[in-house]
């Protein structure tokens, strides 16, 4: 973890400066500031209501911010160039809910400009073909979120936004998705905000930790638990409790 973090180059991740927002007078943003490193997942991690998802829609543009600058390589990114460049999958979204799943992922793969085996391999790997013919509305928590997935990584977006990734998995569909995001991290970024942190712990490079709209502390877990004056044995679960 400690040596992804260290291959940062100044200006080349996306930038999040000084982000403020509010919802009906309520500040749910708080002087929100980070860099995503090139190649790196980085997990997105605080209690329910600390506004990791108004985070999210607000880098995406899907909700306007009060002050604060997006930008890359030194340059403030216009709505446009945001949309070229992240892929935001919200928490249990249902896009073409009512049309078979080949359907939709064969119609994903022709707008990103995948290959057919582009698209059995995940097929395969996120084990769909029994639902293929399905509607996605027909579908389980845990087969959505695979189909969900699929569409995401067709995307070829350089940077992921994949909010709770991992939820409607057991442990061992969790362990296998991991591996697959490790797979196509190759050439783009991830932020996954996720709700359990034994699962970032597993998977990210880095952690930014948010509360009540506020950055609390950001960094990988060595750095964390240097933070939070624990031993470099403490788990992600320790360090959260003692910053928050």
């Amino acid at each position: 973890m400690e040596t992804r973090a260290t291959k940062h180059q100044n200006g080349e991740g996306l930038c999040i400066s000084g982000l403020n927002k509010k919802l009906s007078s309520y500040p749910v943003l708080v002087d929100v500031s980070f860099t995503v490193i090139p190649g790196e997942i980085m997990g997105l991690i605080g209690p329910n209501g600390a506004g990791k998802s108004t985070l999210l829609e607000c880098i995406t543009g899907l909700l306007p911010v009060d002050s604060g600058i997006i930008s890359q390589h030194g340059k403030t990114l216009t709505l446009a160039q945001r949309k070229q460049l992240l892929w935001y999958q919200p928490d249990d979204i249902l896009p073409f809910a009512r049309q078979r799943v080949q359907t939709t992922l064969s119609f994903a793969r022709k707008m990103h400009g995948a290959t057919a085996a582009d698209l059995e391999q995940l097929i395969r790997r996120l084990d769909l073909s029994s639902m293929l013919n399905k509607p996605l509305l027909a579908l389980s928590k845990g087969y959505r979120r695979r189909v969900l997935l699929a569409l995401a990584l067709l995307s070829r977006r350089p940077l992921l936004m994949l909010d709770e990734p991992f939820d409607g998995f057991d442990l061992r569909q969790s362990l296998a998705v991991m591996d697959l995001l490790r797979q196509y991290r190759a050439g783009r970024s991830m932020i996954l905000s996720i709700h359990q942190l034994s699962e970032a712990e597993k998977i990210c490079d880095r952690f930014l930790l948010l509360d009540q709209g506020r950055v609390l502390a950001a960094g990988t877990l060595g750095q964390l638990c240097r933070q939070a004056d624990l031993s470099p044995q403490a788990t992600l679960e320790e360090v959260f409790l003692a910053i928050t």
